[in-house]
């Protein structure tokens, strides 16, 4: 109980600040984490509280990143994270407006031809992992989706798969191919069978 006590007693006002304008916007996890190690990283290059920066600290900061080579979609989440800090939780948008975004060239993705498609399913020997994979593939959706199915997600009337909570926490609808409808059954049946 004490050292509990004493955790709460260790973060800063401002750090409880930055730390409730997230969980208002109603952050996830994983990005008020983030956020809090990208304002970390920054006050630890300043060597003092981040609430003291200037306009040249900020400037400063990205020539550091860049020297150091800091790959541009890390410099990019950093640039979001003290944004956020700047405009929401110490109301200095002067500082916001001088974080400058790495443009960053975007390679277009290795398409699978259908002799490479088939290849891959047919090389599969579980009915569920052909299943999840043709579910991917078919319907474009990520693993974590794939894996959060639910027999209700699938409306096989309009050819739909219902995604909850998909990236960002967001409700989505993906087209259902019609020739992956008859190997859902066939899994849901050997899913059946062995229960």
């Amino acid at each position: 109980m004490m050292t509990e006590s004493l955790c709460i007693a260790a973060i800063s006002p401002l750090r409880q600040r930055l730390l409730d304008d997230m969980a208002v916007r109603r952050f996830s996890r994983e990005t008020q984490r983030n956020y809090l190690r990208d304002v970390g990283r920054f006050a630890t290059f300043l060597g003092r509280s981040p609430h003291t920066a200037t306009v040249e600290d900020v400037r400063q900061f990205q020539i550091a990143q860049n020297a150091a080579g800091m790959p541009t979609p890390t410099m990019n989440a950093i640039v979001s994270a003290l944004r956020f800090f700047f405009t929401q939780t110490l109301d200095r948008p002067d500082l916001a407006r001088k974080l400058v975004r790495v443009a960053q060239p975007r390679n277009l993705p290795v398409v699978l031809s259908r002799d490479e498609v088939a290849r891959l399913l047919n090389a599969t020997v579980c009915l569920k992992h052909q299943a999840a994979l043709s579910v991917a593939y078919g319907a474009g959706l990520r693993v974590a989706e794939v894996a959060a199915l639910k027999i209700s997600d699938i409306d096989s009337e309009r050819m739909l798969l219902r995604v909850e909570r998909g990236k960002g926490g967001r409700y989505r609808n993906a087209m259902l191919p019609a020739d992956l409808l008859p190997l859902l059954r066939e899994w849901w049946k050997a899913g059946r069978s062995r229960a």
